[in-house]
């Protein structure tokens, strides 16, 4: 294949980041909305095992590092960028056809950049979807956090697709 024929199907490949876009404005906008009305950890509830409830994480998953002290901050943005730079090579790599392949790396980067903007310019991630059962509730997550999520089990199911 020729210098020209694997720049062109490279360039092709970036049509993906329209979904990676769509994430990244769904959930500023989604968070925005949450930010404004909602009290923070004041559960709202919506239907029974849902409530909307503000809270703001400094960690990444689960809290994991959220009492480390700032730090984190710095290095969750770090690991996001870097990530972010493999996932667009990868997906310039990839051959036409790999739709599926392709929308679940520009699900994981559109979540991971949604995600990324609150920690560099709110320092911590609004999470805001609160999913219960009686007293037990799962760590609240935002639609970033969903499609980061989705893009993963996608990613899974395409292994096994592709042997």
């Amino acid at each position: 294949m020729s210098d020209s024929a694997v720049a062109k199907r490279d360039l092709r490949n970036l049509h993906w980041l329209w979904l990676s876009a769509a994430v990244i404005g769904l959930d500023q906008l989604s968070k925005q909305i949450a930010s404004r009305l909602l009290d923070l950890h004041q559960p709202v509830p919506v239907i029974p095992f849902l409530n909307w409830t503000l809270t703001y994480n400094t960690g990444a998953a689960f809290s994991f590092l959220s009492d480390a002290g700032g730090w984190q901050r710095w290095f969750f943005a770090a690991l996001t960028i870097v990530v972010a730079i493999i996932i667009v090579a990868w997906l310039m790599r990839l051959r036409t056809g790999q739709r599926w392949l392709a929308a679940a790396l520009s699900l994981v980067l559109g979540g991971a950049l949604g995600n990324l903007w609150d920690r560099l310019v709110i320092g911590a991630v609004v999470d805001f979807i609160d999913v219960y059962y009686s007293n037990w509730h799962w760590p609240a997550f935002n639609l970033a956090d969903s499609a980061i999520c989705v893009g993963a089990v996608m990613l899974v199911v395409s292994t096994f697709r592709e042997g």
